[in-house]
């Protein structure tokens, strides 16, 4: 139920001269100030617990083709505060039911000369602001162009980042720790490494961006509601620590066409001196719009497995043939194409991940590779468009959709665009039809290479709109979407709550590719899940990749108790189960795991947590009284020390640990692992060892009378 409150003590809460204001967040801990410098330029600076964390940073745009930006000149002629207060339910979610408490000012600010008006809302959250730029409908200011953002960050130190390099077309980087000072040298260092990367920035970083002051305050900076805008990097003035906002450019280098009324994405910070509040924050979500589909009875939690891993490797392959000449201007004809015979979508395999998942209780299976065209783009044309109808020979749409069905098992559709997002558009009734006509209620979709329309990037405006675009027609169709390759997450799945997943990060596909640093997974719930969960696929348990392919010499850089736990740490409603069926069998104990974590969840507890190091996540599974905790670790051996007091008090519980073995390395010893029993209360403690690259996952059943 929504509750408005307009009281005396907020109204104290809010100072107010003519060209200064100060807002403070429901508990006070924060205090955003507000003011215009001489020539009329906005400002704003914020505190925590009477520290300042944002030093004096200004606000504006700067246009295209315009005599006068929205940058100065201006004067205010308008605040309202207000008090918003509402408990909301999510659809999934990591809790129940999620508090939306917030204090709001909104100023409206009036151009000198032009006559334009702007106004600048900012929310101010217990654990963070959120502001953006309004643009009323006025006859001043109805089509414009951005030529930049200029919004700033203004840090007060030299802080501690954890960030990667700012790039049009991709975030699958690890993260580097360093200073501020020290972000130019080691991007340079790594552009000159990866010389391809033509939209890499050396002063540029990626949002979710996390910060630690050197007296203990944690930063994060990102944006929400990322709707019929550009997304936004961060750009450092590493001589004065002042982040600007730097928006991905279209083509000819806009950064925004723009129609008023209308509005910019949030612009986001969390604070506090607790890491774990910045992994509990739903400032994201709330700075969203409620959910707009209004039956969301279809959308549905997903375990699943599929015909990827091996792909992946380099067991198998997408493409039926090599055989390119058996596809010419559109036409296929492979009645004389002769299969590789690697090609992993087959009728034969992938029943055979069928009858695994039904055996084990999974939701669904993913098959990657099932459609005409991948020899043609993976060989020679780097522009090939598919149709999203068309199967391989040895793939049988509707003999495997009802062979699944007898199953008990949904088949999940995958789309790869090719980066021809036009195409996709085109086809995008069809394939989605296509989709519900043969039982498939969720699809993966691809976004592999460049972008053939509208600049070749993943960011821009042009591309945001089409990410959205797919999923509102998705939800036409009642289809779940977990797209890869897109840009990443800024809370729009509160709004649509069937973009049921990203990738949009490193994910365990990189394993394959050189391996990850074994901290990414202590640094991930902190950036990029601060948007919404990610589909990281984990669940390897055989890490030396040398004997799913002997020309793979990549190493999974975990241990397999860490493996386990990412299905507690790296939240997500769409976990997949990511290793070939016959690695869970040979060590079907651990596997007991997967098969029992939750997916859904009532509540949820950060129990440890510092970026970099370690998480330690305690979940509850929704509609029970059984808990599941994860622990990741980093490249440092540490012992976890954590209490069960979120039990509910009376009740016994048999918690299953499953830990690393103590001569346990993500390098040389990454199958070590121990499992025990032990009977526990909400008053039993546990101290538990966690190796380099390991952690460990309780499963923690309530034992019935």
């Amino acid at each position: 139920m929504k509750h408005l409150i307009f009281t005396a003590l907020f109204w104290l809460s809010l100072f107010s001269t003519a060209q200064a204001q100060q807002l403070k967040s429901p508990d006070a801990a924060l205090v955003m100030g507000f003011s215009l410098q001489n020539d009329g330029t906005p400002t704003y600076t914020l505190k925590y617990k009477n520290k300042e964390v944002i030093k004096t940073s200004k606000l504006g745009l700067e246009l295209k083709n315009d005599k006068k930006s929205l940058l100065n000149d201006f004067t205010i002629i308008d605040t309202k505060a207000t008090s918003f207060d509402e408990n909301w339910k999510p659809v999934w979610g990591e809790v129940a039911e999620i508090r939306n408490h917030y204090n709001e000012l909104a100023v409206t600010l009036n151009q000198k000369g032009t006559d334009r008006q702007v106004v600048i809302r900012f929310r101010l959250f217990n654990d963070g602001l959120g502001f953006r730029y309004e643009f009323p409908s006025q006859k001043n200011l109805t089509y414009f162009v951005i030529k930049e953002e200029r919004t700033q960050f203004a840090m007060t130190g030299d802080h501690t980042a954890y960030w990667i390099p700012g790039d049009y077309d991709t975030q699958e980087y690890d993260y580097t720790t360093s200073k501020l000072s020290e972000i130019r040298g080691l991007a340079e260092k790594a552009k000159t490494a990866n010389v391809s990367q033509t939209s890499f920035s050396t002063t540029g970083v990626q949002t979710s961006l996390m910060l630690k002051t050197n007296d203990g305050i944690y930063i994060n900076l990102h944006e929400a509601a990322l709707i019929n805008y550009s997304c936004m990097h961060l750009n450092l003035d590493d001589k004065n620590m002042v982040f600007e906002s730097w928006l991905t450019p279209d083509a000819i280098g806009d950064k925004g066409n723009m129609q008023a009324p209308n509005h910019s994405p949030w612009r986001t910070i969390m604070v506090s001196d607790d890491a774990r509040d910045i992994l509990a924050s739903k400032i994201t979500l709330n700075l969203n719009d409620p959910c707009k589909i209004e039956d969301t009875s279809w959308i549905k939690p997903v375990k699943y497995i599929g015909v990827w891993w091996e792909m992946i490797t380099g067991k198998s392959s997408w493409a039926y043939t090599d055989d390119f000449p058996t596809v010419q201007l559109g036409v296929s004809d492979f009645s004389k194409a002769k299969p590789n015979g690697k090609h992993g979508a087959n009728n034969t395999n992938v029943k055979k991940y069928i009858d695994f998942a039904a055996a084990n209780g999974f939701d669904g299976v993913l098959v990657e590779g099932w459609n005409e065209g991948w020899e043609d783009w993976f060989g020679h044309s780097k522009d090939y468009v598919f149709d999203f109808v068309t199967p391989y020979p040895d793939f049988d749409v509707k003999g495997i959709e009802a062979y699944a069905k007898s199953k008990g098992v949904k088949m999940i559709m995958h789309h790869e665009t090719s980066g021809s997002v036009r195409n996709y558009e085109r086809h995008m009734d069809k394939a989605y039809q296509f989709m519900k006509d043969n039982g498939y209620d969720a699809v993966k979709s691809g976004y592999v290479g460049s972008i053939i329309e509208n600049g070749g990037n993943h960011y821009n405006q042009f591309m945001i709109n089409h990410y959205q675009y797919a999923v509102e027609k998705a939800a036409d169709y009642k289809i779940m979407v977990n797209a890869h390759e897109a840009v990443r997450p800024t809370g729009i799945c509160r709004t649509y709550p069937n973009l049921i997943g990203n990738e949009a990060a490193r994910g365990t596909e990189y394993q394959s590719f050189g391996g990850s640093k074994p901290n990414h997974v202590t640094l991930l719930p902190f950036t990029r899940l601060i948007g919404g969960p990610m589909d990281y696929t984990p669940g390897i348990f055989e890490m030396d990749l040398t004997k799913l392919n002997p020309d793979n010499h990549s190493h999974v850089n975990s241990t397999l108790a860490n493996q386990l736990a990412l299905y507690v740490t790296m939240y997500s409603p769409l976990q997949m189960a990511a290793d070939l069926p016959e690695n869970y069998n040979r060590f079907l104990d651990a596997f007991q795991f997967i098969k029992d974590v939750a997916i859904d969840w009532s509540e949820s507890k950060y129990l440890e947590a510092e970026p970099g190091q370690y998480i330690t996540a305690a979940r509850k599974a929704k509609g029970t009284n059984n808990w599941f905790i994860g622990n990741v670790n980093g490249e440092t051996p540490r012992t976890s020390n954590i209490k069960f007091d979120f039990l509910e008090k009376g009740k016994k519980y048999t918690a299953t640990i499953y830990a690393d073995a103590k001569d346990a390395h993500y390098k040389t010893n990454p199958q070590a692992y121990m499992i025990r029993k032990v009977t526990v209360t909400n008053k039993s403690k546990l101290s538990q060892l966690s190796a380099p690259g390991g952690g460990y996952a309780v499963s923690i059943i309530e034992i019935k009378k």
